[in-house]
């Protein structure tokens, strides 16, 4: 009965989820994002649509991100999202309930944890296996964690952001900061109206962001924005460079470059000898922030790589982490308790 089953990794991130499924990949890629009625109480859209009402919707609408840092901020909304996308991908074959494996931060509570199993058991697995970010972010980007040798990945999601130190299997030494590419997006948002006393979205802050923004500058660009003034609460538009951007990110990439620092402190000296010879891998979209690998590599002096795909590493590496279950016992946890259990 196993064998027929679907088996689906799931990245439950706080910005996007995304589905792979054995055998056709990502089946699945839209933002965390759930819109409802207030009203009845009912799902209005789910994902990129309800990402376009985001600050748009009537008063008895609410557009929900129920993922917080990483984790699950609100259990019923973030448990209809999954049911909505878990459906889509099983779709005709429902007598067989799906065995899923989600990804989640390191070093959260084993109450988050009982939420995330909670959560996909309602909506239907018939097994549920999480594993931590980073791990499945390796294993994404093709990195050879099985071997006796030493492997750091640095994952940047929407929420968080995983750096760890992996061999033979499992994580050696590992950080999680609930900083990530929505914490740059706030801190965009603050600098503009501190310096300028205006106010923008979201999604505005975003755009600021992939478009000009970066972590040092080696080409000044501009980018016209449009907001709301503090002083007149009219709209208003003015020009910001990328220079001002470096300003902005400053506080986030200085925190996650300090843990970097921190976690090749505490790694064991053979480990980090390997470290130094391969490199770092970073994935995730906060990792395509321009100039952030450069950065990271001038401030630990150890080359630093983008992954292929870094947008689905952490999604490719859950839908595989599935068929080396066996492999990967002691790293994971499964709704059997703590572990995996066959």
């Amino acid at each position: 009965m196993l064998g027929l089953s679907k088996k689906i990794g799931i990245d439950l991130g706080t910005a996007n989820i995304l589905v792979y499924e054995k055998g056709k990949g990502i089946v699945v890629q839209e933002p965390s994002v759930v819109a409802m009625d207030t009203e009845t109480n009912k799902v209005v859209a789910v994902g990129t649509e309800a990402r376009r009402m985001l600050g748009r919707t009537p008063g008895n609408i609410v557009a929900i991100r129920p993922l917080k840092d990483g984790v699950i901020a609100d259990f019923d909304v973030t448990e209809l999202m999954l049911k909505h996308f878990i459906t889509a991908a099983v779709k005709r074959r429902r007598l067989f309930k799906p065995i899923v494996m989600v990804c989640i931060p390191v070093g959260i509570t084993g109450v988050e944890k009982r939420a995330v199993i909670e959560s996909a058991m309602q909506v239907g697995a018939r097994k549920t296996f999480l594993i931590e970010e980073p791990l499945a972010a390796a294993i994404g980007a093709g990195l050879p964690i099985e071997e006796p040798r030493g492997s750091m990945v640095i994952d940047i999601g929407g929420g968080t952001s995983e750096i760890a130190v992996i061999s033979l299997g499992g994580i050696v030494v590992s950080e999680s900061l609930r900083i990530g590419g929505d914490r740059f997006d706030e801190a965009v948002i603050r600098y503009i109206r501190d310096k300028y006393n205006l106010i923008i979205g979201d999604k505005t802050a975003e755009e600021i962001k992939t478009t000009i923004g970066s972590a040092f500058v080696e080409e000044s660009r501009e980018f016209e924005v449009r907001g709301r003034s503090v002083l007149t609460g009219l709209p208003k538009n003015l020009n910001i460079t990328s220079e001002e951007t470096v300003e902005a990110f400053q506080e986030p990439i200085n925190a996650i470059i300090a843990a970097v620092t921190r976690v090749l402190e505490q790694t064991p000296p053979e480990l980090s000898s390997d470290i130094m010879d391969r490199g770092i891998i970073m994935t995730g979209g906060g990792s395509l922030l321009n100039n952030l690998t450069k950065l990271i590599s001038q401030k630990t002096e150890i080359p630093v790589f983008l992954a292929d795909d870094p947008l689905t590493c952490v999604a490719e590496g859950t839908g595989h982490a599935l068929e080396e279950i066996d492999n990967l016992a002691d790293a994971l946890t499964s709704n059997d308790g703590v572990g995996y259990r066959r």
